[in-house]
């Protein structure tokens, strides 16, 4: 009888948590279209328009300008004055494990980014994708409209998706799925520094008989791939590898993640020697940039690792993390910007750190918004703020990438208004309140 009431009060109590703490109600489609008006517009393409307009309907932006050079009936349509605001593309957040864990190093219960075995490619991040993670609205309100979900493992450990941050349920979420497949080429040798605080030296090292191994795996495994692609219709579906055949045609993308200069080479060379079209490097660091010429030359593009982390090495320089985007840059490299798992809403205030270390400010918006759409291959519907792309929009206060100003005040997602409050606020609302009550009370 105890047990039982015991049981009832933690249910009674789970579900009072629950009320006090519910995600935001998703949005509806756009009904009228909107105009934006008379805000600075950063148009994600280097461009700025001063007293700029922006115009969307049905979840696309009609026309972007000048308000002087707009000349469009208003009738009908719903008119915001953005006067002295920022208006930006939504943010896009790469190679994150954002609605796969609800709390980083937790309970099994609020993690789901990863299944045993090494060579999975088949399984699909998106099905595992929690719109209702309490994480979701706080990195919305920071200018995150976008996000490539991706499962974390050992060799092939899945495939990825992008979602847009304002769903029912995966499927409403899905915004470019299953668009590439993660590789974890094996380290062969161990080796001095650190990453994000984390002593690398303290991770062991495959050796050259499990790498070896490793890599004869990954051989077979695409090998295989190769030969089941080139059967119009296999009288027995494998999932591995039918997951892999849009490897071979372009339609999907290969991110690799290399921790050795060596094994950037050699994972990239490996990639192409399969046939594989489009290939990006994840988690790039000063590793990566030891061999910026291979990558130049084989017109790769990265994804950096996070900027605000420690250097890799004791001798690096202290501030090589803030240059190596304006580095990679200056090459010609393709540099798109990710963040750490941990604090998903300062995406935005990493690639601000860029600015004061050789990137332009709508340089910097661009490595994480149009070029990481390039990098996702969503750039043809998003990333800038121009005619014919989703009305995907940020509406700030202040500066998105300084952490002083920025104030995001309203945020489109394909048109639709989203609501932006989100856990933080509402515990600050309570308390403020209890306090506020505390002094009327005096």
């Amino acid at each position: 009888m105890k047990r039982k009431i015991f049981i009832s009060i933690l249910l009674i109590l789970a579900s009072l948590i629950q009320a006090t703490a519910q995600s935001p109600v998703v949005a509806p489609a756009q009904k009228k279209p909107v105009m934006l008006v008379g805000g600075t517009i950063h148009t994600g393409t280097g461009e700025v328009i001063e007293n700029g307009t922006v115009v969307f309907s049905g979840g696309k932006i009609i026309s972007v300008g000048k308000s002087t050079d707009i000349k469009i009936d208003k009738t009908g349509y719903d008119v915001i004055d953005v006067t002295g605001k920022q208006v930006y593309p939504g943010l896009i957040f790469p190679n994150t494990s954002l609605g796969l864990i609800e709390i980083e190093g937790g309970v099994e219960v609020a993690t789901d980014d990863r299944e045993i075995g090494d060579l999975n490619p088949n399984v699909r991040a998106i099905v595992a994708y929690n719109t209702d993670s309490h994480v979701i609205p706080v990195i919305r309100s920071n200018g995150v409209l976008l996000a490539q979900i991706v499962p974390k493992g050992t060799l092939l450990p899945g495939t990825s998706s992008v979602v847009q941050l304002d769903a029912w349920n995966w499927k409403d979420a899905a915004y470019k799925i299953d668009n590439g497949i993660q590789l974890g080429w094996p380290r062969k040798a161990s080796f001095g520094g650190r990453r994000g605080g984390a002593d690398l030296a303290a991770i062991p090292a495959a050796g050259a008989s499990a790498y070896d191994k490793n890599v004869e795996s990954l051989e077979k495994i695409f090998t295989d791939a190769i030969a089941y692609a080139a059967v119009e219709k296999p009288e027995n579906v494998n999932l591995r590898l039918e997951s892999m055949k849009g490897l071979f045609t372009g339609e999907k993308i290969l991110f690799i993640s290399a921790s050795e200069p060596k094994g950037i080479i050699a994972a990239v060379s490996f990639a192409k020697r399969y046939g594989v079209r489009r290939i990006v490097l994840v988690e790039a660091d000063e590793a990566a940039w030891a061999v910026k010429d291979f990558l130049k030359e084989n017109n790769i593009p990265i994804i950096l690792a996070n900027p605000l982390s420690l250097p890799r090495h004791d001798y690096s320089d202290t501030k090589l993390p803030f240059k190596l985007a304006a580095m990679f840059k200056n090459e010609g490299i393709l540099v798109g910007l990710t963040y750490s798992q941990q604090a998903y809403p300062n995406l935005s205030f990493a690639a601000g750190q860029t600015v004061a270390y050789g990137l332009t400010k709508e340089e910097a918006l661009q490595t994480i918004t149009l070029n990481n759409a390039k990098i996702l291959g969503i750039d043809d519907k998003t990333g800038s703020l121009e005619a014919g792309k989703d009305a995907n929009i940020v509406v700030s206060t202040g500066d998105i990438l300084d952490m002083s100003t920025n104030n995001v005040e309203l945020a489109f997602i394909t048109g639709r208004n989203i609501n932006l409050d989100n856990k933080h606020k509402q515990l600050y609302r309570r308390f403020n309140a209890k306090y506020e009550n505390m002094k009327e009370a005096r």
